[in-house]
């Protein structure tokens, strides 16, 4: 959520900042809605002045042995008026956070401007697009080949959009799993959060899926509870209404946890197989630092989310996403995309997004610098690392021979020996 008053001050940097997210932002109706709130307030003030000159003339009445009775009547009368005008205030509160809750963050300057993701701008690739003396299959017809994915069982126990892994499938999975989170809590210093997979509304809120994302997610009407769609949620929230020390800054958290989404609509190849289904497993890494740090933790989480791509040797991208194509929340965001030959086409695997203080001033994030320092709002990372089916995409479609066998990454041997198949 944005700072009504830097609003205020800044309204045309504010609707075009929203423009450049295809966004549009009623600032008009907002600062109207903020005019009458500053007006009734003013207004409440003045009475209670009134009102308190008065009660001392009532006093003075009183101690006199004088009739106050028409005195009292206009402090009773002046009392009626200004617990209307709190009520209206709290009215115009409510209404004035629910327009700031779906104006998104603003872009940074150095975020490129363009319409959609076909102006996105690749800033890197590592590693070599594999190459292959016959043609790639894609993931779905290696996982039912091999028995590792079975499309029908999904389907048939939850329906479209689910699946179920088997054997060395399962495996995979779990050992990826366990290699990430291992990576980041050993390799780069995070602690591992093992949060609840429902959240209540106040954290959806807290974290931007709310207001503006609800039909996508699945909820639990009669709790009103959510089924998480990323770590991010949870955990971001777990510092939410606190102040925190700014000596522990910054703080950094990592999750694996199944995600749940809706994903509605039609995506071409990206519907076919584990590319876009309702429940998906991922490793998530959050970070809450100080405001003057938050672009440089932002480099050093992308670092962190592509040294897993880099342990696995999958082949990948750096994209620096555009205006158009930036998150609601975001700042500044960087996607890692994974090449899948099989689809002959590059997968999102990882978003690593800077919010400043916008999800934090939602979630009521705070910190102090010293001991008796006034508050501030701290500023908000989360990245996956990695989100897991497109990862198993690239694994299943990047390393297949031609007998269908599938070679494992280095770090995975161990648990599942040098292929699986052939």
């Amino acid at each position: 959520m944005l700072d009504l008053k830097w609003v205020r001050e800044n309204p045309q940097l504010v609707t075009e900042g929203a423009a450049k997210k295809n966004v549009t932002a009623d600032i008009d109706g907002l600062l109207q809605l903020d005019a009458r709130r500053r007006d009734q307030i003013t207004r409440g003030e003045e009475q209670k002045k009134q009102r308190n000159e008065l009660s001392a003339q009532v006093g003075k009445k009183l101690k006199a042995g004088e009739d106050a009775e028409p005195i009292k009547e206009q402090v009773r009368v002046i009392g009626d008026s200004i617990g209307e005008i709190d009520k209206t205030i709290d009215l115009l509160d409510g209404e004035i956070r629910d327009i700031l809750l779906r104006i998104p963050n603003i872009p940074h300057e150095s975020v490129p401007v363009g319409r959609d993701e076909a102006e996105n701008r690749v800033v890197r690739e590592w590693g070599k697009k594999p190459e292959f003396a016959f043609t790639p299959k894609p993931h779905w017809e290696i996982g039912e080949a091999l028995g590792i994915i079975d499309f029908n069982a999904g389907a048939k126990i939850s329906g479209s959009g689910f699946m179920v892994y088997r054997g060395k499938g399962a495996r995979l999975q779990r050992a990826l799993i366990d290699i990430m989170l291992d990576m980041h809590v050993e390799r780069h210093g995070y602690t591992e959060i093992r949060p609840p997979y429902l959240v209540n509304r106040d954290a959806m809120t807290g974290t931007g899926q709310l207001p503006k994302f609800e039909e996508d997610a699945y909820r639990i009407d009669d709790e009103d509870l959510f089924l998480i769609p990323t770590a991010e949620v949870p955990v971001t929230n777990l510092c939410r209404e606190e102040i925190l020390n700014g000596d522990d800054l910054p703080i950094k958290m990592t999750a694996y946890t199944p995600c749940f989404r809706k994903e509605a609509g039609s995506y071409g190849r990206e519907g076919r197989g584990i590319t876009r289904i309702h429940q998906f497993d991922k490793v998530e890494l959050v970070k809450i630092v100080k405001p003057e740090t938050s672009f440089d933790e932002l480099e050093s989480l992308l670092g962190e989310a592509e040294a897993v791509l880099q342990e696995l040797g999958l082949h990948y991208r750096v994209l620096e996403i555009c205006t158009g194509d930036l998150g609601f929340s975001n700042c500044k965001q960087y996607d890692l995309e994974v090449w899948a030959p099989g689809m002959d086409m590059y997968l999102e695997v990882s978003s690593c997004s800077n919010f400043t203080d916008y999800q934090a001033r939602r979630a009521g994030i705070r910190f102090r610098r010293e001991a008796k320092a006034k508050p501030e709002f701290a500023h908000t990372l989360n990245g996956s690392a990695l989100a897991l089916p497109r990862t198993l995409i690239a694994i299943l479609e990047q390393f297949q021979h031609g007998d269908g066998s599938i070679a494992v990454p280095a770090p995975l041997k161990p648990i599942l020996g040098e292929r699986i198949g052939g």
